[in-house]
């Protein structure tokens, strides 16, 4: 085997070692940011859907309420949970793998009320001290999913509608009946606000980036080989080949065979050096012979 295969073999075994080291951490590292930054979409989801609720509470339904309309026909552009998921409907469009539900343990609409895990999560925000935002993983029939959940308060402004069914408004009634949502206590945490997307999602985005990462890295492995393999070539075998070639001539008899250029003080040019001064010898012990 030649000396730049031996040394190829070597860079192979090196770098290959090297880039099986590279692609186990950076794939973790790259699935655990892909992970960070669905969860802040999400959370950014729930700020967004939170703002209009606020917005919907405290500026658009005190207007309609003022709309004769409204004490005889229920409207529900009125209610913060219907414009918060209708907002989101249109956020979809640009994120289709998200999903949002405001769910709720009692609901006055059934299509609100919340599914086991929902409900887990609420009577989780409930145990929790300050009903802090609650976030993590859930078994789904299509594989884990991430989810990020913000617990919802029953307000002064929410009993007037979801405190006693005595108390609620007509329109509401006749809408959905006397049944469900009611009972609400001040300040209680009576629902969620849950974003939830597949673990595939990230997965993906891991796997793309990934996928880029090897491709630089394999390109970046075999330009290194080409430039060393160039250098080894230039410094190390194409001098060799020189001292080589001189030597068979010198071994052939032939005479007047010029030195070898010897250049810089690495160790190719010692070597260089040292065959000439074997050569120098070599001549003079031949004319000795010669002469006698």
């Amino acid at each position: 085997m030649k000396l730049l295969a031996k040394f190829n073999l070597i860079l192979l075994v090196i770098f290959g070692a090297g880039a099986v080291l590279i692609s186990h951490f950076a794939y973790a590292f790259l699935i655990g940011n892909a992970r960070n930054q669905v969860l802040r979409e999400a959370q950014l989801m729930l700020a967004s859907a939170e703002s209009v609720r606020q917005y919907i509470a405290k500026d658009v339904s005190p207007l309609i309420e003022e709309n004769p309309r409204h004490e005889v026909t229920f409207l529900p552009e009125a209610v913060p949970f219907f414009g918060a998921t209708a907002t989101f409907n249109n956020l979809r469009k640009s994120y289709p793998e998200y999903t949002y539900k405001e769910a709720a343990l009692n609901p006055t609409n059934l299509e609100d009320r919340a599914a086991d895990w929902e409900s887990d999560i609420i009577h989780h925000l409930r145990d929790q001290n300050g009903g802090g935002q609650d976030r993590g993983v859930r078994e789904t029939p299509n594989g884990p999913a991430l989810f990020v959940a913000n617990p919802i308060r029953a307000t002064h402004d929410c009993l007037q509608c979801h405190g006693a069914a005595s108390e609620a408004p007509p329109a509401l009634l006749a809408v959905y009946g006397s049944n469900n949502g009611f009972g609400w206590r001040d300040n209680e945490i009576i629902g969620a606000q849950i974003v939830s997307v597949p673990m595939s999602v990230p997965v993906m985005i891991a796997n793309q980036a990934y996928h880029r990462l090897m491709l630089f890295l394999g390109l970046t492995i075999l330009l290194g080989m080409i430039a060393l393999d160039a250098g080894v070539f230039w410094f190390v075998i194409r001098p060799l080949r020189v001292v080589s070639d001189t030597a068979d001539r010198v071994s052939r008899g032939e005479k007047n065979v010029p030195a070898v250029q010897v250049r810089g003080r690495d160790e190719i040019s010692v070597v260089a050096a040292s065959f000439n001064r074997m050569q120098v010898s070599l001549a003079k012990a031949l004319r000795m012979i010669s002469e006698d």
